[in-house]
């Protein structure tokens, strides 16, 4: 990969290898080689469907250095709290979503050693079984893809601005934060 000239002195004076990753940037030496990798995080938000596949693919186009890929993704259940739900439509905070998607992927990044993150979640009006979110993580051990991915979703559901209205039988409800979402995001703080 080349880099402008004003990119390559801006990293260049980059010896620290944390500041390093701050910017999306490994670097690795041997005795013959020297090469600068970006990382890459992608974050759509979007009311059109999506492929895994087609997304795994993208992810790992040209690359031979991924070791892992973790996936998951989540989908519309037709029960909710013992009712039978019909829709769901989902709305977010343009802008102010996208900045905290992207700030969960840079925590990510910064406690395991990741390739790529992408991170598509679905807005507008979903049926039962249809796909919601997607998130992807690529390191070069299972091990850090596996709980970087967790740790992607468990922070999503409680840290990005998302809300999700049923609808039931006879009526509609808002979605309330759930207690346990609260938890699983819990274990994942850093002691003070």
């Amino acid at each position: 990969m080349s880099l402008s000239s004003s990119l390559w002195a801006d990293y260049t004076s980059c010896l620290d290898r944390d500041k390093c990753r701050q910017h999306g940037i490994y670097m690795a030496f041997s005795l013959m080689h020297c090469y600068i990798r970006f990382n890459m995080i992608r974050i759509t938000i979007q009311e059109n469907d999506f492929s895994l596949e087609q997304e795994i693919n993208l992810l790992r186009k040209d690359r031979i250095d991924i070791g892992a890929i973790a996936s998951f993704t989540g989908l519309v259940r037709d029960l909710n709290e013992g009712d039978e739900v019909s829709l769901l439509t989902l709305e977010h905070y343009p802008g102010m979503t996208e900045s905290q998607l992207n700030e969960i992927a840079t925590e990510a990044e910064s406690r395991w050693p990741l390739q790529a993150i992408t991170i598509i979640h679905r807005v507008g009006t979903l049926a039962p079984g249809d796909q919601i979110v997607l998130v992807i993580t690529a390191s070069p051990h299972r091990s850090a893809a596996y709980e970087s991915n967790e740790f992607i979703m468990d922070y999503l559901k409680t840290r990005a601005t998302f809300w999700k209205k049923e609808e039931l039988e006879n009526r509609s409800r808002w979605v309330d934060s759930r207690h346990s979402d609260d938890d699983a995001a819990g274990r994942w703080k850093k002691p003070a």
